[in-house]
């Protein structure tokens, strides 16, 4: 099937060598330094580096927007983000590139842009005009346009197909869609240029803001305080909050501003929940929220797999078994951020997400896998381990699980060491084996009188057998196969 045109991209099939399309500005920066011509280099410098700060602003957005720690709270949709968004949104920076060959292009068009001033007052001015005048209509005609019938099907479905926004979702769209978002982007540059108003730090500054108002709408995250908009009712219509842009994604037809709401009341698209529910998720940030039913206790492997956490980058943390070449610069960062956790240690919240109408959430504590052989470490993970279970009964949680060297036998019996120091604690303490023994035990028929079991030498296996011969079942085992775990029953 043919695809409507300008609605992939020409670089998809190149994977991480699209990068070498910057590779001529590079090249340019080199070559005018041997001819002397400091006009295009200065260009394309400034160009790489807008592509660089441009693509940092949506990562760190996106970083902040995963500290589940700092925002857990502050969350419009609380749904966790699975690996088929993030594959979907695997290329969201390929609009960098086009607006960067779209900007090269422009310095050939507009005699204007070659000898621009570090500063010019005016022209943040002339810029702030035409935003509110050109950008903001021009940009909320054309999203409404982009909402019908053709044009969302071959185009702006794209973005609206991931069910959790995110800062990087602002840029997973279509080449068309970019395109005339460039459009948008360059009226008050070019404006302010053409009127000889123009600099270098308008540049700069436009579209910094520009990418991080668009970021922060598609965050997921809360900031603005609803007290902020009663003391100053006006500035709802001139600026737009998170969860205002967020029930444009669940309510497609109302919302469509840039950041302005002024249009979508002028368009008669406004949302009626709109300040009402960005109120109610205000309001709601100071309060403890909806107490999980579950929660996996958790520990970090060591340094590399430290930056494969889902608020460091995303693209990382999908490849959680990887060890990327380009990760090696942040090692020294990671060892400093391990040094702090070791001085000042608290359980912290990594993820959550919703199972079966269940909220499941995963809690780390701030230990490296090597910290579990030390001897002296030995005493300080177990009280970190007993905070965590200990909170978690204050809390009401129903389950939770030590994972991975949490649940040692060598550092506390499997969890024995705390239910045994706490007995009336009504939190259920599991581990991966007790939760297998239970799940097998289960599907057990009550009326079973004998069981053949191999693997009974298994810490899984001994936990089952011991098990069924309480229940005064006969378990007959093969210690000739300790490795393989099965069971055969004859009722």
């Amino acid at each position: 099937m043919v695809s409507a045109p300008l609605s992939t991209w020409p670089w998809d099939n190149l994977g991480i060598f699209k990068y070498l399309l910057y590779g001529p500005f590079a090249a340019k920066v080199l070559h005018s330094r041997m001819q002397e011509d400091s006009r295009i280099e200065y260009w394309c410098i400034h160009i790489l580096i807008l592509s660089l700060v441009r693509g940092l602003v949506h990562l760190y957005w996106n970083a902040y927007s995963n500290m589940l720690f700092f925002t857990r709270n502050r969350l419009i949709i609380r749904k966790g983000i699975d690996f088929k968004q993030i594959d979907n949104e695997w290329n969201w920076d390929n609009f960098i590139i086009l607006h960067a060959l779209v900007a090269a292009m422009a310095y050939y068009i507009f005699p204007c842009l070659e000898s621009l001033p570090i500063w010019n007052t005016k022209g943040f001015i002339a810029a702030l005009i035409l935003h509110v005048t050109v950008s903001e209509p021009l940009y909320y005609y054309l999203h409404r346009f982009f909402h019908k019938n053709y044009l969302f099907t071959n185009y702006h479905s794209l973005h609206h197909s991931s069910p959790v926004p995110q800062a990087v979702s602002a840029g997973h769209a279509t080449p068309l869609e970019h395109l005339a978002l460039n459009v948008v982007i360059a009226i008050p540059i070019l404006g302010s240029s053409l009127m000889g108003y123009g600099s270098i730090s308008l540049i700069y500054g436009y579209i910094i803001v520009f990418d991080f108002l668009r970021s922060m709408g598609h965050s997921n995250v809360e900031i603005l305080s609803h007290k902020l908009f009663e003391s100053l009712p006006v500035l709802r219509y001139l600026l737009y909050t998170s969860t205002y842009h967020s029930l444009h994604h669940t309510e497609m037809d109302t919302n469509f501003c840039l950041f302005m709401p002024l249009f979508d009341a002028i368009g008669n698209t406004l949302n009626a929940k709109s300040w009402q529910q960005h109120k109610e998720i205000s309001l709601a940030s100071g309060k403890n929220g909806r107490i999980p039913d579950f929660v996996f206790l958790a520990h970090v492997v060591d340094i590399q797999s430290s930056m494969h956490v889902p608020f460091v980058i995303r693209t990382v943390s999908s490849l959680p078994c990887s060890s990327l070449y380009y990760l090696i610069p942040f090692w020294p960062a990671a060892f400093m951020y391990m040094l702090i956790m070791w001085a000042w240690s608290k359980t912290f919240l990594v993820s959550f997400y919703y199972l079966r109408g269940r909220l499941h959430q995963t809690w780390a504590v701030p230990r490296y896998g090597f910290h579990y052989f030390l001897p002296f470490a030995r005493e300080g993970i177990n009280n970190l381990i007993e905070q965590a279970i200990l909170r978690a009964d204050r809390l009401g949680v129903k389950v939770i699980s030590l994972a991975a060297l949490n649940k040692n036998e060598s550092l506390n019996g499997g969890g024995t060491l705390f239910v045994d120091k706490h007995p009336n604690l009504k939190v259920r303490v599991v581990h991966g084996n007790t939760l297998t023994a239970a799940v097998i035990l289960n599907e057990i028929p009550e009326d079973v009188k004998e069981v053949f079991l191999t693997g009974a030498t298994s810490k899984l296996g001994r936990a089952i057998a011991l098990y069924l011969c309480r229940r005064r079942v006969r378990v007959l085992v093969n210690l000739a196969q300790p490795s393989i775990f099965f069971i055969n029953f004859n009722g």
